[in-house]
């Protein structure tokens, strides 16, 4: 059956794109087809036959693992993949996504070869229009991210636009971007290609077989039921597409995809009077929400509208995906768009408006990886109509993950854990894809938020402090304060404030951080994860100690800073753990940490009836006290001396504040600044807050927001999980070598890998960079992702960035790598290195003047100097 569906890709074709599958009919009987014998068990079992399911399966089989099962409930790319426009971009935001793309892209040019099967593959190159300064600046960030990547792209002029593509007009345009290496192909024939080449090497592949559940054992895949028996396995993976969000539900231990369709539209038309050559260049007109290609000669264009359709709420669609009912009327003002691009298409004759369903997440992010509640449970889905330019990349990343435990690139970004079972409701889910879909192609400036699915996770203390000025951001669902808006600002027009420069919120921010260092805020930081460890016996010391990095056996009362590594000895996560008794611990991660932390616990712990592990986040108000005041509220709450000799730092005691009891007071702050942390029993939470804030005005409080917060901590050098660590960063690439207890006396997870590495050099170094010729008021700001250039050379990006205040200017975190001139092969990072570099930072394409710095330069922070009078010298010690 399968080698049918092949022999028909293989027929020459004149016409490449979704209208051949058309005719890729499957003449087997349904007799025929249920006489099929599945084999009982294999390795592996891969649903759905698209891009993604054919990929993994061809990967996974390069790799040596050739004992598995697709399995297509219908015909083999007859889902998304079958109307995919068939445009390969490497342009995008994300690194990850960059490479994804790249990667996918010369995997397509050289499939044909490799498989014998065409792929309609063809590099016609890529050109991103911007009609606004703010969309050009975009570009601008893209293309410098392309460039260090090794993607050839180019800032070109209106005037380089019409004589690339005669028939645009660009009168509205301020400039463009173009990506020479772009390409279009067939994406139904790349999964046949992709197909054949698994099968080649071993890859049963069976269509028209429909999986049922998936079965489950003390939390492990143990195999799949179909509609023709059943497969015993280790692994399942859940490529399926628009149905992988019910697939994950009708398991025994249900796993979370959170992805909903939208309508997708896009026309079709007859070919132009002079048709359009094969290696036209591919158009993306973001402002008018267009793209276009050519097709057969003529045009194939759709885009993103602004009303997005949801469809498929009320549960399982068709087993194939079919062209849905046509929609002129929702499609005009695309439509309108592309005539005012074209002009001369007002005359040209449209075939077909195809309308097909196409999958998002609620962060615009795919989604890949390891389910947290079952393990041997992989995900690859959601792809946000970008598909075909991330398959082949994501198939090898998750292969990878499957074969050697991790991929070989940072993918955080994408991880199926980065979301919990609440991202999951129907009715979030719809209402947060009619925001994203407009969003792929809105602009996005720094620090934007999601306006839909709001206010699911809240503090016991949001309608307080929303009543004193909050303004809110989202993490994990969780509502958090950026900044406080002061009566006397105007509300409505700093919401609306979006920019690439100087944002309306600095001299806010700018209060808020002096009275950090001046006097004494208060940060709500509930979202912050935590949990609890305790045990009957010694269990709970044991298993942290092999857990974690760093020496947990400490008197009871105190804090341990420690790393959560993998056998590589990267961060899987970064935290605090207090020691609340002998056999009792608490452990605070960040916010994004709840769902991959717990997993990686739970994975790691021994199956031990004397060992518990709880979530505690919903049952504790976390509030942050930063100042030299703080001492000075605690004090008078408490009834009890604060100061550093009766309380001394990273030191956690239960006491009571006000007239709540068993309050846990932590003495640290997570920027570096004096101050504590108290952990509230929700119920107390209101009463806590308002006695700190009465007690707090003669010592000046006031709130502050997560805006300051990552000022203070950034110009302290300290870094963050999931911003500046990540699973491919070691404590001795990032200078927490006191952190982590190589002589603790017994093993931990990544300590080989650790002390390997203390003995060969580190191969990237977190450095601390202070921008010196920038200009905060007229110049671009960086964010994040900005190239690093030592000496002229490309040695790494930044990861965040934040105006200090302090130092009166901007200060970015990164790694700075060192890449052999003559080899381009990494060389160990030193010292040395560091300190006799000559950086700059690009921002958009400028690049600015800064001094590396490999520790905060602490003296500055005693008392502030202007500009002109700060030394920046080298430092040493936190």
């Amino acid at each position: 059956m399968f080698y049918r569906l092949l022999s028909i890709a293989r027929r020459r074709r004149t016409s490449p794109g979704w209208q051949n599958w058309s005719s890729a009919r499957n003449n087997t009987s349904t007799a025929e087809a249920q006489s099929i014998t599945l084999p009982a068990q294999a390795q592996v079992v891969i649903c759905g036959g698209g891009i993604m399911g054919t990929s993994v399966a061809y990967h996974l089989s390069k790799m040596g693992w050739t004992d598995i099962v697709l399995l297509e409930q219908g015909r083999l790319a007859a889902g998304s993949t079958r109307f995919c426009a068939g445009i390969l971009s490497t342009a995008r935001q994300l690194t990850i996504e960059q490479k994804m793309a790249d990667y996918s892209n010369r995997l397509y040019h050289q499939l044909e070869q490799e498989t014998g099967i065409q792929t309609g593959y063809i590099r016609t190159g890529s050109i991103f229009l911007a009609q606004t300064q703010d969309r050009l600046i975009s570009l601008k960030r893209i293309n410098s991210s392309l460039n260090v990547t090794g993607i050839p792209s180019e800032i070109i002029s209106p005037k380089k636009v019409a004589e690339l593509y005669p028939l645009l007009n660009v009168h509205d345009l301020v400039g463009a971007m173009h990506v020479p290496e772009d390409a279009v192909v067939s994406s139904a024939d790349v999964a046949l290609a992709l197909a054949s080449a698994a099968s080649q090497n071993g890859v049963q592949i069976y269509d028209r077989t429909t999986i049922l559940h998936i079965m489950v054992k003390k939390g492990q895949v143990t195999g799949v039921e179909t509609d023709k028996g059943q497969i015993e396995c280790q692994y399942f993976v859940n490529c399926a597409g628009q149905w992988a969000y019910e697939l994950g539900l009708s398991n025994e231990e249900p796993v979370s995809i959170p992805l909903h369709a939208c309508e997708h539209f896009y026309l079709l038309t007859r070919p132009l009077e002079t048709p359009l050559q094969s290696n036209t260049p591919t158009i993306v007109d973001a402002d008018g929400r267009i793209y276009i290609r050519n097709w057969q000669g003529g045009i194939l264009s759709g885009g993103f509208e602004k009303n997005p359709k949801p469809i498929f709420t009320e549960g399982k669609n068709q087993l194939e995906i079919q062209n849905l009912q046509e929609d002129w009327d929702h499609f005009e003002p695309l439509l309108s768009s592309l005539l005012r691009r074209m002009p001369e298409l007002e005359t040209l004759e449209i075939m077909k408006l195809v309308n097909c369903p196409e999958t998002f997440t609620p962060d615009m992010r795919c989604i890949m990886g390891e389910s947290p509640v079952v393990q041997g449970y992989f995900v690859l889905a959601g792809m946000n109509s970008a598909g075909l330019s991330f398959g082949g990349g994501a198939g090898k990343y998750l292969a990878e993950w499957m074969v050697h435990g991790y991929p070989s690139e940072n993918v955080w970004d994408l991880d199926l854990k980065r979301f919990g079972a609440l991202q999951s409701s129907r009715t979030f889910l719809r209402h947060r894809v009619m925001e994203v879909m407009p969003l792929i192609y809105d602009l996005k400036v720094p620090r934007w938020d999601f306006q839909t699915g709001r206010q699911l996770r809240t503090s016991p203390l949001y309608d307080r402090l929303d009543a004193q000025g909050a303004r809110w951001m989202e993490k994990h669902g969780f509502e958090r304060p950026k900044y406080f808006v002061p009566p006397d600002k105007d509300l409505l027009a700093l919401e609306q404030s979006k920019t690439f420069y100087k944002p309306d919120w600095f001299d806010i921010v700018e209060a808020e951080v002096k009275c950090c260092k001046e006097a004494v805020c208060v940060i709500d930081m509930s979202s912050f994860t935590k949990f609890e460890i305790t045990s009957t016996g010694d269990q709970a010391l044991e298993i942290l100690q092999y857990l974690f990095s760093n020496d947990l056996d400490v008197p009871v009362g105190h804090i341990v800073h420690t790393g959560m590594l993998n056998e590589g000895g990267g961060y899987e996560n970064d935290c605090s753990i207090a020691r609340l008794s002998k056999r009792s611990f608490f452990m605070i991660s960040p916010t994004d940490q709840q769902v991959h932390c717990w997993a990686w616990l739970k994975k790691h712990m021994p199956k031990d009836n004397n060992l518990l592990l709880e979530d505690v986040t919903w049952k504790y108000t976390a509030l942050n006290l930063i100042g030299p005041r703080a001492v000075d509220v605690l004090s008078e709450l408490s009834y009890a001396p604060m100061t550093p000799d009766h309380f001394p730092t990273l030191f956690c005691k239960e006491m009571s504040v006000g007239y709540a009891n068993g309050i846990r007071v932590m003495s640290m702050t997570h920027t570096g600044e004096p101050g504590f942390m108290l952990y509230i029993p929700i119920e107390y939470a209101l009463h806590v807050y308002n006695e700190v804030m009465n007690v707090g005005q003669k010592y000046g409080i006031r709130n502050a927001g997560y805006y300051a917060l990552r000022s203070l901590r950034i110009e302290k050098f300290f870094a963050f999980w999931g911003q500046d660590l990540n699973t491919l960063t070691t404590p001795l690439e990032c200078g927490r070598e006191s952190w982590v207890k190589l002589e603790k006396g017994m093993d931990f997870i990544g300590r080989e890998a650790l002390l390997q590495q203390k003995q060969d050099g580190v191969y990237k170094r977190f450095t601390m960079f202070i921008l010196d010729d920038h200009d905060t008021d007229l110049d671009l700001w960086p964010w994040w992702g900005e190239p690093i250039f030592r000496n002229g050379q490309y040695v790494g990006k930044t990861t965040s960035s934040a105006y200090s205040y302090t130092l009166e200017r901007h200060v970015c975190l990164g790694f700075v790598h060192n890449f052999s001139e003559d080899s381009g092969e990494e060389e160990v990072v030193t010292t040395d290195f560091i300190n006799r570099g000559e950086y700059e930072i690009d921002i958009a394409g400028h690049r600015f003047q800064a001094k590396a710095k490999l520790y905060p330069v602490t003296s500055l922070f005693a008392h502030k100097r202007r500009k002109d009078d700060v030394e920046l010298s080298d430092l040493h010690g936190k």
